[in-house]
C-alpha cells in the first residue's frame, strides 16, 4: 500500500522539518475548477540546480452533475493502483503537477533534473505564519500591515472570552430604580465594559482595510487568483487567519449574551438622562453617533462576518474593471484546499491537535460565506465552484459541538441559501 500524499506547504504546528534551502513558499495550488485546462504546481525556485521546475497537467473535463474537482494537494506517491507502466493513476479530481516519485515531485517530462523532497505539511494551518510562508519582497508591505492586525486580533480574542458581563449590578439597578448606590454601581461597571466593546468595534473597522489590502493583493492583474495563491503564499495565509478569527469572534460573541445585555443598559442610561440635561463623563468616549454605529454592529449575529461580507461585496462593487471571477476562483479555491485537507483521512490523521482541526473548517466556511455574498448566483447553485455537499458533510461529520455554529452561520449568514437554484439535497443538510 502506498504512503499518503503530503499536503501543501505550510506546515502542520510542530509538524514537518526545515524547507530547502532559498525555499520561502510552498507548492501551488491548481484552480479549483471542472473546466479542463493545465494547471501549474511551481514547487522551489525554477532553474535553481536541485529544484523542480514548474509542471504541467491536463485536467480532464468533468461530468456536469459531478462536484467540481478538488485543487491538486497530492505531489507525493499518488493514489490507486500501478498500471501496467508502473506509473501510478492520481485520485480522480485531484490532478497531479508532473509525475510524483518517491515523495518528491518529479520534473516534467525530458527533464532529468529532480525536485526537492516535502514535509507533511498544510499552509492553511495556525500559528505558522510567518515562520513556514515568509513573505516575498513583493508581499512585504502588504504583510506587515496585516500582520499587525492579527497581533492585536488574539489579544482582541482573549478579552472577548474573558468577558463577563455586568449582569448582577444591572439587575439590582432595574430592581431598585430608587437606589442611587446601586444605579451608580451598575453605571460603573458598565462603562468600562462598553469601552472594551469600542475597542472591538474599532478593531472590526481595522480587520476591513487589512482584508481589502489582501484582496487586493491577490486579485491583482495580471496574475489569476490561483498563481496569487501560489506565489503570495504568506498573503494568502494572512487571509485565511483573518477567517480563523472572525469565526472565533463571532462563535464566542454568540454565546455571550451579556455583550447586548451590558450595551442596551448602557444605551438606555444614557437616553435616560439626556431627557433629564444630566451629562455622563462615559458620553464623551462613546457619543451617540459612535453607539449608533456599535448598535448595529452587536445586533448582528456574526458582526465580524458580516462586515468582511460587505468589505468584500464593496471590493467587488468599486473594482468594476476586475472580473468578478478573480475574486470568487481565489475563495473557491480555498475552500477547495480546506475540504480535501478535512475529509481525507490521510491529512486528517496528521492534525496534531484540536484547534488545527476547529482552524480549517472556520476558513472553509468563512470564504464560502464571502462567495456566497459576492458571486451572482452564491454558492449553493449547481454552477458553484464550490462542493457545498462535500463542504456540508465534512462539517457534520465533525462532533456537533464544534460545527454547530459553523452549521448555524452557513444556514443564517449566506444570501443565496434559499434561492429557487439551491437543490433540495443541499437544503436538507442543512436542516
Amino acid at each position: 500500500m502506498s504512503s499518503p500524499p503530503p499536503l501543501p506547504s505550510g506546515g502542520l504546528p510542530g509538524e514537518g522539518g526545515p524547507r530547502p534551502p532559498g525555499q520561502t513558499h510552498g507548492r501551488g495550488l491548481s484552480p479549483c475548477t471542472s473546466s479542463p485546462g493545465p494547471l501549474a504546481a511551481p514547487w522551489g525556485q525554477p532553474g535553481a540546480e536541485g529544484s523542480g521546475t514548474p509542471a504541467r497537467r491536463t485536467v480532464g473535463q468533468g461530468s456536469q452533475d459531478s462536484p467540481p474537482p478538488a485543487p491538486s494537494l497530492p505531489l507525493g506517491p499518488s493514489w490507486g493502483k500501478e498500471t501496467d507502466q508502473g506509473e501510478k493513476p492520481a485520485r480522480k479530481g485531484c490532478g497531479l503537477a508532473g509525475e510524483p516519485r518517491d515523495g518528491v515531485l518529479a520534473p516534467p517530462s525530458g527533464s532529468r533534473r529532480p525536485g526537492p523532497r516535502s514535509e507533511p505539511s498544510g499552509f492553511l494551518s495556525p500559528g505558522r505564519c510567518p515562520a513556514d510562508a515568509q513573505p516575498t519582497e513583493a508581499e512585504t508591505a502588504v504583510w506587515n500591515q496585516v500582520n499587525a492586525v492579527l497581533e492585536e486580533a488574539q489579544a482582541v480574542l482573549a478579552e472577548l472570552q474573558s468577558y463577563t458581563g455586568a449582569g448582577q449590578e444591572i439587575r439590582e439597578a432595574i430592581q431598585n430604580p430608587g437606589d442611587l448606590r446601586l444605579q451608580e454601581r451598575a453605571w460603573s461597571a458598565v462603562c468600562p465594559l462598553v469601552a472594551k466593546l469600542k475597542r472591538f468595534y474599532e478593531f472590526s473597522l481595522r480587520l476591513e482595510n487589512a482584508l481589502r489590502s489582501l484582496l487586493e493583493a491577490l486579485t491583482s492583474p495580471p496574475y489569476a487568483p490561483t498563481q496569487h495563491l501560489e506565489r503570495e503564499q504568506a498573503l494568502a495565509k494572512q487571509f485565511a487567519e483573518i477567517l480563523h478569527f472572525t469565526l472565533s469572534f463571532d462563535e464566542l460573541k454568540m454565546t455571550n449574551p451579556a455583550i447586548q445585555n451590558d450595551f442596551s443598559y448602557y444605551r438606555r442610561t444614557i437616553s435616560r438622562n439626556r431627557i433629564n440635561n444630566l451629562q455622563l463623563d462615559a458620553e464623551s468616549e462613546v457619543n451617540n453617533e459612535m453607539a449608533n454605529r456599535m448598535s448595529l454592529f452587536y445586533a448582528e449575529a456574526t458582526p465580524m462576518l458580516k462586515t468582511l461580507s460587505n468589505a468584500t461585496t464593496k471590493f467587488v462593487s468599486e473594482n468594476k474593471t476586475l472580473p468578478i471571477e478573480d475574486t470568487t476562483d481565489c475563495l473557491s479555491t480555498m475552500a477547495c484546499v480546506c475540504r480535501v485537507m478535512l475529509e481525507t483521512p490521510e491529512y486528517r490523521s496528521r492534525f496534531t491537535n484540536t484547534e488545527t482541526l476547529l482552524f480549517c473548517m472556520r476558513v472553509m466556511v468563512g470564504v464560502i460565506i464571502l462567495y456566497d455574498h459576492v458571486h451572482p448566483v452564491g454558492a449553493f447553485a449547481k454552477t458553484s465552484k464550490i462542493d457545498m455537499k462535500g463542504c456540508i458533510k465534512v462539517l457534520k461529520d465533525q462532533p456537533s459541538t464544534s460545527t454547530e455554529g459553523l452549521l448555524n452561520a452557513l444556514r443564517y449568514t449566506t444570501r443565496h441559501l434559499n434561492d429557487d437554484t439551491t437543490s433540495k439535497q443541499i437544503r436538507a443538510l442543512l436542516q
